[in-house]
């Protein structure tokens, strides 16, 4: 009965802790993304690499409103 005790405790702070920590990197890596576009969106002249993701983006079908 110990075994599986410890088993399951393991098993629960492996999954908690794995998981948890695998999630917070993703969010700061997304929030970092965000937070570089939103600066990159602000300077003026806007960046030649935006210039070019937001045209390609108007001209993409799926960028399009539905009618």
């Amino acid at each position: 009965m110990t075994v599986l005790w410890s088993s399951a405790i393991g098993a629960f702070i492996g999954f908690f802790f794995g998981v948890g920590c695998a999630l917070a990197v993703m969010y700061s890596i997304y929030l970092g993304g965000y937070r570089a576009a939103v600066k990159d969106s602000l300077i003026d002249p806007p960046p030649q690499r935006l210039t070019r993701a937001l045209a390609k983006l108007s001209r993409s079908p799926a960028a399009l409103p539905p009618r």
